[in-house]
């Protein structure tokens, strides 16, 4: 396993060389400091990470690589070899994990067959992994058909087909005795046992137990901006737009700069209005009022003058309770299609490792067995 080498983005030459780090191919480079085929190992970041790089490359300095100078092995079958054993779990270092070469070398592999052997099982992997990995992309483009579909769903349900309907700013939609604010907690270093507190980065999944925490002082004295449950968080910079409702079991917590609190006024389903937030046509308009251009960021002032459909706390109602009923389907189907792929996934590794051990002999398997 050999070093990669520094390369700055600023040094790199456009031309045919992948560039590869622990994370994968990152660019390209005018030359390569490793053969044709070559397979590079993660050293620091994603260490342990194995990719395969058929036409040869630049390996940088958080990875390893190796090539036909390097092993007298089927480079192939130690692709497959190396994903049989758990580089991970050997990290050395405390701070920063990463994989030492030392550590590595510590590892046991199988043992490796004679050439032609070692040819024969990595062509059958080749093959058998080959059909695995298509399945799983058929299954991954099902699941973003289905966020599409939903977020087709959502704008005909929240929006409406009619595009002279009355729209309200949005401000007239929030209680005005807790309006649009923006957060305004500092991240710092973890207070444990302090308040919660959300940041752009929680909104994906707005988890109480994964949020850092604030002193109670800090917290005391940007209490303005507290959030409680039904509370909507949207993103002000980053990934602006997006937005989270405030479970029930986060009785209190705070916001960073990076995001506003929006409260529901009486009349207006917070349900309702999350959905209403999350349709295309608010997206745009979040993103068209966004100033700046390298940290765009969205202002309270524009925020507050997005517009929505409006409707009464019945037909509110009943637009949240038809999404929930197509929702509910559509996750049904979507966490169906991400299960099989974990199974996918368990097969593809137990093939991989039952090939390079041994187990069965590939001249005369077919696999399906094992991915079937």
């Amino acid at each position: 396993m050999a070093y990669g080498d520094s390369l700055a983005a600023e040094l790199r030459v456009d031309g045919k060389f992948p560039v590869v780090g622990s994370g994968g191919v990152s660019g390209s480079h005018d030359r390569g400091n490793f053969n044709a085929p070559g397979i590079v190992i993660g050293r620091k970041g994603s260490y342990g990470s194995i990719h395969w790089v058929s036409s040869g490359g630049f390996a940088i300095d958080t990875a390893y690589y190796i090539d036909d100078r390097l092993t007298s092995a089927n480079l192939r079958w130690l692709y497959y070899a190396l994903q049989a054993v758990d580089l991970r779990g050997v990290s050395q270092d405390v701070g920063v994990p990463g994989l030492s070469r030392e550590s590595a070398y510590e590892v046991a592999v199988p043992l490796p067959p004679r050439i032609e052997e070692q040819r024969r099982i990595a062509d059958f992997l080749d093959a058998e992994t080959a059909r695995i990995d298509s399945l799983v992309r058929a299954r991954s483009a099902q699941i973003a058909v289905i966020g599409e579909r939903l977020d087709v769903l959502r704008d005909s349900i929240f929006e409406g087909d009619d595009a002279e309907v009355d729209r309200i700013p949005l401000m007239y939609l929030t209680d005005p005795y807790r309006p649009i604010v923006y957060g305004i907690v500092q991240a710092g270093p973890d207070f444990p046992g302090g308040v919660p507190y959300v940041k752009t980065g929680d909104l994906k999944k707005l988890r109480p137990e994964s949020l850092s925490r604030t002193s109670p002082e800090i917290h005391q004295q940007f209490r303005r901006a507290a959030v409680r449950p039904g509370d909507l968080v949207m993103a002000m910079r980053a990934s602006i737009g997006a937005v989270a409702m405030v479970p029930p079991h986060l009785p209190e917590a705070n916001l960073t700069q990076g995001t506003a609190r929006i409260a529901a006024a009486d009349g207006v389903s917070n349900e309702w209005l999350l959905h209403a937030l999350q349709t295309r046509r608010v997206r745009e308009q979040c993103n068209l009022r966004a100033v700046g251009s390298t940290f765009r960021t969205l202002n309270i002032w524009d925020l507050r003058r997005i517009t929505l459909v409006g409707a009464s706390m019945a037909d509110q109602a009943n637009s949240v309770r038809d999404f929930k009923v197509a929702e509910t389907a559509h996750m049904n189907i979507r966490d169906a299609g991400e299960r099989q792929i974990r199974v996918l996934a368990e097969r593809r590794q137990s093939l991989i490792t039952a090939a390079v051990t041994g187990q069965f002999d590939v001249t005369t398997a077919s696999g399906r067995n094992v991915t079937d």
